[in-house]
């Protein structure tokens, strides 16, 4: 019989560990004829209490615990074990490959020996017994005296599938939640070692334990969470080696997103969203829209989003928000059709969400009719109302601009008698221009045929329908008015010119008898001049100059000379008033003289 585990002077024994069964038979045929059952490899324990050996080479066999004293020479650990086929020996210290050198020795019956042990030979020493039917593993502590020593390994464990998983104190263990976690804490050491377990540096109660070692993390959550740590104390000092759990959680659809609502807030007009799911959904969209897709996705770790489209990696325009859970195609004419897809990744597995965007043509709609033309007669006719549509709803027009329109064909409509009615001419001239006129019309009872002909009837048809329009009119009754003019005044206006000035009347609106009224009731008549050009002998007149003065200077900057203007009559040679002169420019009467640099002396 061989024990699972038994704790012996504060070490225990690894639990023994079988690799997954393959098909093999049930016996093998021996020389003799006989047959010899398959067995699986299993290594022998020899059991003992852990003792200082003073010996200088020390023999011992798996199960105990070796404490090293200062005379130990060598050391040789026995492996013993039994299967068939035979197994194959392998050893290993703290969880890594034995490296054979000229001190550490491999015997020919598969013992491990160690020669002049030195501190840094301290350890767990696994021996691994293994062939095509499974394996087993037991560990020895060879240690010294004084504080006690833990096996450790510094390993990571990731589980996502196993309802149950086993580490050595100093692995990092990533599993799914509800799995139950056990961490063996192995301890050697002489004095016995007691072993206490913290969780986030905070000792556990008796109630967490197992016994031998082993802390059990049942029905693991969430909140299990943390640093666990084995403390192994004795006399002579302490040791302590900590497990950092982290719970997994694969990612999983969520029904919210709140990101998308806040970025869809704040978003252009136009702008659609959806949310992408394991079944996959879909969106209704017009060309050149912008789009929001987004995967609602949870898990722990927080999960790596891919986004793909039609299985490929993104290549057409888009934005990435939202920290990758956000999806912003720019315009979804750059993906006619296929499917988008996010792909959720972490460590406990991954998750696929998908959804697929329909693109809405617009179209041109001719299913309405418009008003009919007329509401009797032969003329009467429909077109087809055209529209433009999307997605069942009416749009503006310019949306369907670049489609080809339909054919539209006019429909005949209401085609049928009119009713009897008064039929009218125009106007005829009025018999007086102001003062009072009068107009005529013929005004006759007629009925338009669905033919397009005009039917007389009598009056009496008519009259029952509406009442007779009148066929005279009063007219012009405006009083006849004109413009009346003033004698022109005198030729004494302002010189315009040589021997031309202005002379002005005086303009006035009455009527015929002379009675005099508002200019607005002239105002549709020429209004006569009120002013015009005259001759007058008073503006025969032109500026006349004298000789320049002597210059006040010979040299310098500030000689000038001056002359003198007048106006004159031409005939008369006689000064006048200057305004007569007004219609030319003055000459000027100053001007300098002689601006050059003066010599010296």
């Amino acid at each position: 019989e061989y024990p699972l585990h038994r704790h012996v002077s504060g070490f225990t024994s690894s639990l023994r560990t079988s690799s997954a069964e393959a098909f093999v038979p049930t016996s093998v045929d021996l020389p003799n004829g006989l047959r010899r059952p398959h067995q699986k490899p299993a290594i022998l324990r020899k059991i003992s209490a852990a003792q200082q050996l003073s010996a200088s080479e020390v023999v011992t066999h798996l199960g105990q615990t070796v404490v090293l004293a200062s005379g130990t020479l060598s050391v040789l650990l026995h492996c013993e074990a039994v299967g068939n086929p035979k197994p194959t020996i392998s050893w290993a210290k703290n969880g890594e490959e034995v490296k054979y050198n000229d001190r550490i020795l491999l015997q020919p019956d598969d013992s491990l020996q160690i020669l002049a042990p030195v501190e840094a030979d301290v350890g767990f020493y696994a021996c691994n017994a293994s062939s095509a039917l499974g394996s087993d593993t037991v560990s020895i502590a060879v240690t010294l005296a004084g504080k006690p020593l833990i096996k450790a390994s510094r390993a990571t464990v990731i589980n996502t599938e196993s309802p149950a998983v086993t580490v050595d104190i100093g692995s990092t263990v990533k599993t799914i939640q509800r799995a139950n976690v056990t961490i063996s804490c192995q301890v050697a050491g002489v004095p016995e070692a007691e072993v206490t377990w913290f969780k986030n540096k905070i000792k556990l109660s008796s109630a967490h334990h197992l016994h031998d070692g082993l802390l059990l993390i049942a029905n693991v959550s969430l909140s299990d969470q943390g640093l666990y740590s084995c403390k192994a104390a004795n006399l002579r000092g302490e040791v302590t080696e900590s497990s950092q759990l982290l719970v997994l959680e694969p990612p999983r659809p969520l029904p919210y997103l709140e990101d998308l609502t806040s970025i869809l807030s704040s978003a252009e007009t136009g702008t659609r969203s959806v949310l992408t799911s394991p079944s996959g959904t879909k969106m209704t969209v017009s060309p050149g829209d912008s789009a929001l897709i987004g995967c609602a996705v949870d898990g722990h770790p927080t999960p790596n989003i891919t986004w793909l489209y039609s299985g490929e990696p993104l290549s057409l325009r888009h934005r990435l928000l939202a920290a990758g859970r956000i999806l912003q195609i720019l315009n979804v004419s750059d993906a006619p059709d296929g499917e988008f897809s996010c792909l959720a990744q972490n460590e406990a597995g991954s998750l696929t969400q998908k959804t697929s965007l329909a693109i809405q043509e617009y179209r041109w709609s001719v299913d309405k009719l418009m008003a009919c033309s007329a509401s009797c007669g032969h003329k009467g006719v429909q077109l087809p109302q055209l529209r433009c549509f999307l997605d069942g709803a009416e749009v503006n027009i310019s949306h369907c601009k670049e489609k080809p329109k339909p054919a539209l064909q006019p429909i005949a409509c209401n085609r049928r008698d009119c009713p009897s009615r008064w039929m009218v001419t125009s106007w005829s001239p009025c018999t007086r221009s102001c003062g009072g006129g009068i107009q005529m019309r013929r005004v006759t009872c007629q009925r338009l045929t669905a033919k397009g002909s005009s039917v007389p009837v009598s009056n009496e048809a008519c009259a029952q329908v509406s009442k007779r329009p009148v066929d005279t009119q009063n007219c012009n009754r405006q009083p006849c008015v004109e413009w009346v003019a003033s004698s022109w005044g005198q030729c004494n206006g302002p010189c315009i010119g040589p021997r031309m000035a202005v002379q002005h009347r005086q303009i006035f609106c009455q009527t015929k008898d002379g009675t005099s009224v508002s200019s607005d009731q002239c105002s549709a008549l020429p209004r006569p001049l009120s002013t015009q050009n005259c001759w007058t002998d008073v503006c025969s007149v032109h500026w006349r100059v004298s000789l320049w003065t002597v210059c006040t200077a010979t040299c310098g900057n500030y000689g000038f000379q001056s002359r003198r203007v007048d106006c004159v009559h031409v005939r008369t040679n006689k000064p006048v008033l200057e305004h007569h002169c007004s219609w030319r420019p003055r000459p000027v009467n100053w001007q300098r003289c002689n601006i050059t640099p003066c010599e010296n002396g």
